[in-house]
């Protein structure tokens, strides 16, 4: 896989995984202590590992 790849797919990972922790239901998040305002930062975490 070729650097520019990898680079895309996570990217892509990352916006996905912003997009659904917004898209949670607020108590859901509450119940998994996530809340959608940190989005961004979790995503980051999950994805890129920073």
């Amino acid at each position: 896989m070729t650097l520019l790849t990898e680079v895309v797919k996570k990217r892509l990972a990352y916006r996905r995984t912003v997009a659904e922790l917004r898209a949670m239901p607020r108590q859901v998040g509450w119940d998994l202590d996530l809340f959608p305002e940190d989005a961004e930062k979790i995503a980051s975490r999950v994805v890129y590992g920073k």
